[in-house]
């Protein structure tokens, strides 16, 4: 059970409307029903730019702050070096950089995302070979400097500010999550998803030495993180994307010998510091998802609609053993269709019956769904989400 208080408030004060929003966000994790149903979202930057504009507000308007949301994420240095972003190539256009996963990649800035250029890391015997930073190292979490996950995503920013001075900065107006990556999210950055697949088929045992080395660095990342906090932190969101929209991208017994055991260790060594987890994988997971049960994970996120994930059907099966976070169709958002919007909405608030369920987007907001569109989504969520849940016509059994 997660404090729905916050042992942290003795460390820094905290406004009232923000320990409630920690005491809706813990009561929906320990699945019971709390005022309503929590709502926040990631949101793209070009989103953000579109969303001021046509809702005629300031420059600097922030959707967290406008409209309260009620949980925020933040990201410490996961990169294994820690150095400057080296600049290759930069004009009016696009950015080329070499980043401390020792990755080249091109920024364009009006593509909503980067891609992936090439990787310092590209035979198994680099990877083997290839040495981490310390992940107690200072600069991680109390330093300014660059990183990539941070800094090269939907938009570009060097030089990112100090992690502990931006969980502070939050921390009076939100819960506050960090995060950390697992070894599958590190491969895909550190040498590329194609040769993660092509060396588990040609090197298991020795991408697997690979993957547990890997593993035992975030770990001891994660132990970093919520050392250098100090009891500011809410919970941990852990990336790890391992799926597509059709199913797994390997082998799920590969997963489960090689990557589920670190994700399972990170999980316990949140949860021995009472902060909930919630994991973020994208793609179809169906044929792991009760290992994520399995090993305590308390909300899975983002249920992408895309690839056949329903927050609805998965609490008709798995009723409270997990937590459901996300699932609300962005295609469905980026139509405007008020009709078609209101319908995915409700119906999919039937996972949040007897708690349990965080209301986003299965994925993040996009610069195709309108400002207005997102400020009609959020008054409905309000609405209808509050407790005991009304849904009408669109109410379903669970």
């Amino acid at each position: 059970m997660f404090n729905t208080v916050g042992k942290s408030d003795k460390v820094q004060r905290r406004s009232e409307n923000t320990l409630i929003k920690l005491e809706r966000l813990n009561k929906t994790l320990n699945h019971e029903e709390a005022d309503r149903v929590p709502i926040s979202d990631f949101f793209w930057g070009s989103f953000i730019k579109r969303w001021r504009k046509e809702l005629s507000l300031p420059d600097d308007a922030d959707p967290y702050y406008y409209y309260d949301l009620d949980w925020i994420v933040t990201i410490p240095n996961m990169d294994p070096k820690i150095q400057p972003f080296e600049t290759l190539r930069e004009d009016e256009s696009e950015v080329v950089v070499k980043t401390g996963f020792r990755t080249t990649m091109r920024k364009k800035f009006d593509f909503p995302m980067p891609e992936f250029i090439s990787w310092d890391t590209d035979t198994i015997e680099k990877l083997e070979a290839f040495k981490f930073d310390d992940p107690y190292d200072r600069r991680r979490y109390f330093e300014e400097g660059d990183n990539q996950i941070a800094g090269v995503g939907d938009g570009f920013e060097r030089n990112s500010p100090p992690w502990i001075e931006t969980v502070k900065k939050l921390r009076p107006d939100f819960p506050v999550y960090g995060s950390m990556i697992e070894s599958s999210e590190c491969l895909t950055r550190l040498v590329g998803q194609g040769n993660t697949l092509f060396w588990m088929g040609m090197y298991q045992d020795r991408l697997g030495a690979c993957i547990n080395r890997i593993g035992q660095f975030y770990l001891d990342c994660m132990k970093a993180q919520i050392k250098a906090a100090d009891g500011l932190l809410d919970g941990m969101v852990i990336w790890g994307d391992v799926a597509y929209s059709q199913t797994m991208l390997f082998d799920p017994e590969y997963w489960r010998m090689y990557f589920k055991p670190w994700v399972k260790a990170m999980v316990e060594e949140c949860h021995r510091h009472g902060l909930p987890v919630i994991y973020h994988g994208c793609g179809n997971v169906h044929l792991i998802f009760e290992d994520f049960i399995e090993i305590g994970v308390d909300s899975y996120n983002p249920l992408e609609v895309k690839a056949n994930m329903d927050a609805v059907e998965l609490k008709r099966k798995f009723g409270h053993q997990i937590g459901y976070c996300g699932n609300s169709n962005i295609q469905v958002w980026e139509t405007g269709n008020k009709d078609l919007i209101r319908k995915e909405v409700l119906r999919k608030l039937n996972a949040a019956k007897g708690g349990g369920f965080i209301f986003q987007s299965d994925h993040s907001v996009s610069s195709e769904v309108s400002g207005h569109t997102y400020d009609y989504i959020v008054n409905l969520v309000r609405e209808y989400g509050k407790y005991p849940l009304q849904l009408g016509a669109f109410n379903e059994e669970i």
